[in-house]
């Protein structure tokens, strides 16, 4: 009776395996409240699973990578930029630069330069089509991976894709744990992100490429706690070469280099607090400089004239064009409306990365994050601070501050990762659009949570 009852919950994990297999393989975007019922089931599933103390670290990761597994042979439903990653990836394995051409323009003139071209173009859609690749080096060589293995089979490629999505999953299991145990911190905190319905879903089922980046980022992280920061900066360049995102988290490296006069128990500084040494300025200095030639002998194969206007003017689109899952963005726009009259996406687009910029000077100068933990709960709000006000927030981006959370002791991106799922009732209307209503839902439910995890911390002296 005893063994039974610390098996029950296999009930949980039969019943997720059962709701990720209708998720996978039966499950259309369009169908808005099935998808509900199924992500909050699973929610409530992995809740279980979670607070269950009986249920051993190695049993969890093989439920972990079974879930994982029951995606392999599915076609993503939530995403269609998968056909995109197959799209480049065939571009280089035909060396062609996919910098350099829109795939629109080869449709048009009749042109197929690789294999099922308009397949291909048909399944990422016009936008995507119409718009220069904006993927960095190592995210394209994951692509070429595929291709090469699967060239003329989508099918094929879209398994290769995830297979590498795994392996950068399991890696993050093993940086994520070996971290923890260092800091002393719950070892099991690393099922927040590994057993998570969100990154089962979004990252393994729909093939976006975030645990590669952090997969990257976490090694990055665990040699810089090691000491051994040349490594460390040569793999947050990795990181940055997968996706762009932890180029916002370099600014806050200043206080793990260039030590503090004083330790008092202090979350607040001031200039005169900073102890400026030659040596750590130069060991900052190197830190900084091989990041950024990293990344640039890594763009270096793709270079050509017409590279950087292509690449930086597909990054600017999304500041200056896409509108989706907005918070204070959305706001703004509305302020705009009343006294101007239309949307005033074009400046609010160039304000709110300015914002950005100044929140993480703060963070750099005038907060404490000299420790590890301390160094990842800054990087966590930093980089919140730019979704909040950014104009585009696609499910998939959560996955950095759910794993930037389970080493600080706020939680409020695992709720974000369970509300997420409203900004998807947009797919649901045909043409599509949004029901502000299921987003300012989304919010007031992140927001109130954050507002509470903020004042129980600092009740309870943890700096933010």
């Amino acid at each position: 009776m005893s063994f039974l009852k610390k098996q029950q919950y296999l009930i949980f994990v039969f019943g997720s395996i059962v709701l990720y297999f209708l998720f996978a393989y039966f499950l259309e975007r369009t169908s808005f409240y099935p998808l509900c019922f199924l992500w909050f089931t699973l929610f409530g599933c992995f809740f279980i699973l979670m607070k269950n103390n009986q249920i051993s670290f190695t049993n969890l990761v093989g439920i972990a990578i079974i879930f994982r597994l029951i995606f392999l042979f599915a076609t993503p439903n939530l995403s269609q930029d998968f056909y995109r990653f197959i799209w480049d990836g065939r571009m280089i394995l035909e060396g062609l630069n996919p910098y350099l051409s829109l795939p629109e323009t080869f449709i048009q003139q009749n042109n197929y330069p690789i294999a099922q071209a308009e397949e291909l173009y048909a399944g990422m859609g016009d936008l995507n089509g119409s718009h220069y690749t904006n993927y960095p080096p190592l995210n394209q060589l994951c692509f070429l991976i595929a291709a090469f293995f699967s060239s003329k089979s989508i099918f094929g490629a879209a398994i290769v894709l995830r297979l590498i999505i795994i392996l950068a999953d399991v890696g993050i299991l093993y940086f994520g744990k070996r971290l923890l145990e260092r800091l002393q911190l719950p070892i099991k905190n690393i099922f927040w992100y590994i057993l998570n319905p969100f990154i089962i879903i979004e990252m393994t089922g729909n093939l976006h490429f975030e645990p590669v980046m952090l997969f990257f980022l976490m090694a990055g992280m665990y040699t810089l706690y090691q000491q051994k920061w040349i490594w460390s900066a040569i793999l947050i360049a990795y990181s940055i070469s997968v996706k762009l995102i932890p180029l916002l988290f370099l600014p806050l490296f200043f206080q793990w280099f260039v030590r503090l006069q004083t330790q008092e128990d202090s979350k607040t500084l001031s200039w005169y607090d900073f102890k400026v040494k030659p040596k750590n300025l130069l060991k900052l200095t190197a830190f900084y400089t091989i990041v950024f030639i990293t990344v640039i002998v890594l763009f270096l194969p793709f270079y050509s004239s017409s590279l950087i206007e292509n690449y930086f003017n597909s990054v600017g689109l999304w500041f200056g064009n896409f509108e989706f899952n907005a918070s204070f963005y959305y706001i703004f726009r509305e302020i705009g409306y009343l006294f101007r009259g239309y949307n005033e996406i074009a400046i609010i687009g160039k304000i709110t990365p300015t914002l950005t910029i100044l929140f993480l000077i703060i963070l750099t100068f005038f907060r404490k994050n000299t420790s590890m933990v301390q160094l990842f709960t800054v990087m966590l709000f930093g980089l919140c601070f730019y979704y909040f006000t950014a104009t585009t927030v696609h499910p998939w981006y959560l996955a950095t501050p759910i794993i930037l959370s389970i080493f600080t002791k706020y939680k409020f991106p695992i709720l974000w990762s369970l509300v997420i799922i409203l900004s998807y009732q947009a797919y649901a209307n045909i043409p599509w659009q949004e029901n502000l209503w299921f987003v300012s839902v989304e919010y007031i439910l992140v927001f109130s949570y954050l507002i509470y995890e903020i004042r129980k911390n600092t009740k309870n002296k943890v700096h933010i």
